[in-house]
Parts: C-alpha cells; sequence; structure tokens
C-alpha cells in the first residue's frame, strides 16, 4: 500500500467548535510533507490524531490502512509541540529507556547525533536551554526506524545556526519507504527540504501540491503561495 495516511471526512469538534470541518487526505510513503496553516487552523488536532492522542468526532483517519492504535504507535514516531521528557532524567537514561520501549530505536544513531550536536549524554535535561532540550527531544524521534514521522514544531524554539544541522537530520534518518510529516510555521526555513505540502485553514485541507508544481505553476515559492494563499 502506497497510502500511508488517509482523512475521510474527518471531524474533531471541541464544544461547539470544529477544529476539523470534514478535512479529507492522503499521503503517500516516500515524502517530506509540511503541514502549513495558520495558528488554529488544526494542523495540531490532525497530528494528534493521527498519533490516536484524539478520538474523530466523525469521519475516520487511517495509518497504513488501520485506525490510530496500539499497532499504528509502532510505526509512528511522534515529536509534540512541547518537551514531555522528565527534567530529573540524564540524556543517557532516556535513551536507554527508548531502546526498552520502542523494537525500532537505534541508540547508536541517537548517540552520533548527540555528538554532533554537542551535547553530553551525562546531562540532566534540567541542565538545559529550551532549544537543546527540543534538539535532544528531535533525536529521539528521528533515532527510531518509523514509516511515518509527525513533528510538530520541529524547529520553533531552535536558533537558526542549528536548524540547517537539523533539517539535514530529518532528511538523513528516514528511509525511502517512510514519510516526514513537518508542522510548522517558519516556512521559508523548511521548504528546501519539502516534497509535498498541505495547506489548512479552519479545519479544512485547501491545497495539497508537490513543491515543484507550485513552483512550475504558480511561479511562486511555498512560503510566497502561503502568503498570497493566507493573506499574511
Amino acid at each position: 500500500m502506497n497510502t500511508i495516511l488517509e482523512c475521510n471526512n474527518l471531524y474533531k469538534s471541541f464544544g461547539n467548535t470544529n477544529a476539523l470541518n470534514g478535512l479529507n487526505l492522503k499521503l503517500n510513503r516516500g515524502r517530506i510533507v509540511g503541514l502549513l496553516g495558520p495558528n488554529g487552523s488544526g494542523k495540531t488536532t490532525l497530528i494528534k490524531l493521527a498519533n490516536g492522542l484524539l478520538t474523530p468526532t466523525k469521519g475516520e483517519i487511517l495509518i497504513d490502512g488501520k485506525k490510530p492504535g496500539i499497532e499504528t504507535k509502532k510505526i509512528i514516531s511522534y515529536l509534540p509541540e512541547k518537551t514531555y521528557l522528565n527534567e530529573w532524567m540524564k540524556v543517557h537514561q532516556i535513551i536507554e529507556f527508548f531502546s526498552d520501549f520502542y523494537e525500532n530505536f537505534k541508540p547508536e544513531k541517537a548517540y552520533d547525533m548527540l555528538k554532533k550536536l554537542n551535547i553530553n549524554a551525562k546531562d540532566r535535561l534540567k541542565s538545559m536551554s529550551k532549544g537543546t532540550k527540543e534538539k535532544v527531544q528531535l533525536i529521539l524521534v528521528m533515532s527510531r526506524e518509523a514509516d511515518l514521522y509527525l513533528l510538530d514544531e520541529p524547529i520553533g524554539g531552535v536558533d537558526p545556526a542549528a536548524r540547517d544541522y537539523i533539517l539535514t537530520t530529518i532528511l538523513n534518518n528516514y528511509s525511502e519507504n517512510a514519510t516526514v510529516v513537518i508542522s510548522t510555521h517558519l516556512i521559508s526555513d523548511i521548504e528546501k527540504i519539502l516534497d509535498d505540502v498541505v495547506f489548512i485553514k479552519e479545519g479544512d485541507v485547501v491545497l495539497t501540491s508537490t513543491v515543484d508544481d507550485i513552483r512550475d505553476k504558480h511561479g511562486k515559492s511555498v512560503d510566497g503561495l502561503f502568503r498570497e494563499v493566507f493573506k499574511c
């Protein structure tokens, strides 16, 4: 099956508010996809539904043809918008925990990335800056050999000097059969690594396209088209 994520008439309501509004979407394997939209457009809600942290109000979401659950969690590597790791733990302890918890976690990958970013595996999280903690969390996520990576604002708190390395890390640490979904507002920073984009507004998809088609048909960058569509 080429489709890794599929949404059919997907709704998610919180009280009287629809965060997702009949969303339809298909994402194929082997792609890096930008999930792009203004704040409050439903990006994080969609990612949480895919990861099984929320349940649909109506419609369905499928991961590799299955509803989110224990089996799909095995093939999804998820980076939430906020740090969830225990502050008192040392980095090497977290790596050991991930190694025990996830069959597809590769500790050697994690240690290699830590070394390249000059992060000491013996340091405790509570001694680190916000940006360094986010780097550690991304390293953990990308050290799994997953089928679907869901990254919610992976470079939001990272200094510009580290962004290129982090984007290279994302590029180099997923297989050609896997898909990476990156939700972000820093479009100009990430568009160079994207294959496809999904524009989402008020809980529905307003555009899906390859990056090449945007440049060929619209004569614009992804950031330029985004600003035009959303009148930024």
